[in-house]
């Protein structure tokens, strides 16, 4: 993740490497900048980067790194939705799952045990692998969340059919989960993305 040194000297995330100015690349997950940031090793290490000493750390910045990432992945996973790469509804999404038209499959951290059960097990089926531990993905967020980025009713389960799309988010999403503490993301896994 890169972080940017503002006009005014204030380190700011820059998840998108997008800002202007001079930037430093951190690969760190939540407890490791927390720890740096505590123990004062992120400003000697900006410092470095920088070539200055002249900057403002804010003190909740792996809240807005986490923030940041969400909104980074939830905003993906919108532009798929209007791309029309993205469905949503139970049904919908075993029929392609079951056809092997499914590449990337996630619940809200909400949902219900059984129908992730019924829509991992549809895609297992569909994609030829019955016996293995293939599942979608449980997200850090709810329904309502999902709901919100997407501009739909009710969000509790996302298929993503194609492979570029799956491609996209998954690459968002892996930085969010990185970064945030593994207690918040239950593992899963993704037909054809690592």
């Amino acid at each position: 993740m890169r972080l940017a040194m503002g006009p005014d000297g204030r380190i700011a995330p820059d998840v998108r490497a997008k800002a202007p100015g001079r930037g430093a690349w951190i690969g760190a997950n939540r407890a490791a900048l927390e720890t740096a940031l505590a123990k004062g090793q992120l400003k000697g290490a900006l410092a470095r980067a920088f070539k200055t000493g002249q900057f403002e750390i804010p003190e909740n910045l792996p809240e807005l790194l986490e923030s940041a990432l969400e909104r980074s992945t939830l905003d993906r996973l919108g532009l798929e939705a209007r791309g029309g790469t993205l469905l949503t509804g139970s049904e919908k999404i075993e029929t392609a799952a079951r056809q092997d038209d499914l590449n990337m499959l996630l619940h809200a951290a909400d949902a219900g045990r059984d129908g992730c059960a019924k829509l991992d097990q549809a895609w297992r089926v569909g994609s030829d692998r019955e016996g293995e531990n293939i599942r979608g993905l449980i997200l850090p967020v709810d329904r309502q969340g999902l709901s919100v980025a997407l501009g739909r009713q009710n969000v509790v389960h996302i298929g993503i059919t194609d492979k570029r799309a799956a491609a996209r988010v998954s690459h968002s999403l892996n930085r969010w989960l990185h970064f945030v503490s593994s207690d918040k993301v239950e593992n899963g896994a993704e037909k054809s993305v690592a």
